[in-house]
């Protein structure tokens, strides 16, 4: 079955300038409404995607050696003179028996003012590959490249030589992207815990830390997301 794509069903459109003025002055998204079971089923299609694309060879590898991984299956991003950014995703973190956590919930926002017109659409995961920076974004609030240094993967096959110069750092990011946009970066992005989607999701109070790290809550509905993460000792 043909599904609709996400930013269809949240009532996102590229080009509604309500969009830009919404993401520059850096609200969270409109798809508050939208439920944790649907948000982790998108984070799984955009972890198979994008880890079966020939173009993202070193992804696994990453995956493979990562502490953590946070998939923002939706971001998107407008602007004119003002810009911005927002999408939610998930944040899952690996333990010491190599399996993954459930997912705790994230929104990623950023708003720049520059030469900047246009918009996008992209799909990201980023590779937490330090326990420093797993418990940075764990924190009230996270800043990348602030918080925790971050590689900016490019698309398509490019991205394996930037990896292999690009070493040492604590996140790295991998991304697709459709739509055209002139200027900005996800350097200074900020990432918020979503408290809120955490508690309907698990049916209790669910704080971040007690969800990936303690391991206090588990919902049958995320283990096709969980068995995707390739796993074993970092």
């Amino acid at each position: 079955m043909k599904r609709t794509p996400w930013r269809a069903r949240t009532g996102f459109a590229l080009a509604p300038l309500a969009l830009i003025f919404t993401l520059a002055a850096m609200s969270l998204p409109a798809a508050a409404d939208i439920k944790g079971n649907e948000l982790v089923e998108e984070s799984r299609f955009s972890l198979e995607r994008l880890s079966s694309d020939p173009n993202m060879p070193e992804l696994q590898k990453y995956l493979s050696k990562a502490r953590g991984v946070l998939i923002i299956p939706e971001l998107i991003k407008g602007g004119f003179i003002l810009g911005g950014e927002a999408g939610s995703g998930v944040l899952l973190v690996k333990g010491a028996d190599g399996t993954w956590s459930a997912p705790a919930f994230y929104t990623l926002a950023a708003a720049s003012i520059g030469l900047q017109i246009g918009a996008q659409v992209s799909e990201i995961i980023f590779t937490v590959m330090t326990d420093s920076a797993v418990e940075a974004l764990l924190s009230s609030e996270f800043k990348l490249g602030a918080d925790a240094s971050v590689a900016m993967g490019p698309l398509g096959a490019g991205i394996k030589a930037s990896m292999t110069t690009n070493v040492g750092f604590d996140i790295y990011a991998f991304s697709h992207a459709s739509g055209l946009f002139g200027g900005g970066a996800l350097e200074g992005a900020k990432l918020f815990s979503r408290q809120e989607w955490n508690d309907e999701y698990y049916g209790a109070a669910a704080p971040a830390r007690s969800v990936v790290i303690e391991r206090k809550f588990f919902n049958p509905q995320a283990d096709k997301l969980r068995d995707a993460l390739p796993r074993g000792p970092s």
